[in-house]
């Protein structure tokens, strides 16, 4: 996350929150991933399952995100790691950019560090019903 902006709100639906902080407690053995998504577990607003609004980030739910450095647009599906499939845009949320956009609204925007430790800021353009 960018040491010079404050992150925005996001939400997350009670089952998610659940099952993704178990996740993120298992997995201290992946520098920094682990300790980021239960950081943004902690600020998430929680919300019942049915009460999460269609235009926010979940899992299993398909998105479309702008890079703000290149420009550009890519429409992936945010996905537990073990449904990861980079050739068919799937991205795990134990990855930098799922841990940064779950529980974002379109229009919002996000800066984290990379793998590299580079600053990146992500847009979410749109989500696409489940």
């Amino acid at each position: 996350m960018s040491r010079h902006a404050t992150p925005p709100p996001i939400t997350i639906s009670e089952a998610d929150h659940e099952r993704l902080s178990n996740l993120a407690l298992a997995s201290a053995h992946l520098p920094g991933i682990g300790d980021y998504l239960l950081g943004e577990l902690d600020r998430a607003t929680i919300v019942p399952e049915g009460s999460l609004g269609a235009d926010v980030v979940a899992m299993n739910r398909e998105l479309e995100y702008r890079d703000e450095a290149s420009g550009e647009t890519r429409r992936v599906t945010l996905v537990y790691p073990e449904a990861q499939d980079i050739a068919a845009w799937k991205i795990s949320v134990l990855t930098p950019v799922g841990a940064a956009l779950i529980g974002l609204a379109a229009g919002q925007s996000i800066a984290f560090a990379d793998r590299k430790g580079d600053e990146r800021r992500l847009t979410v353009t749109r989500t696409f019903a489940r």
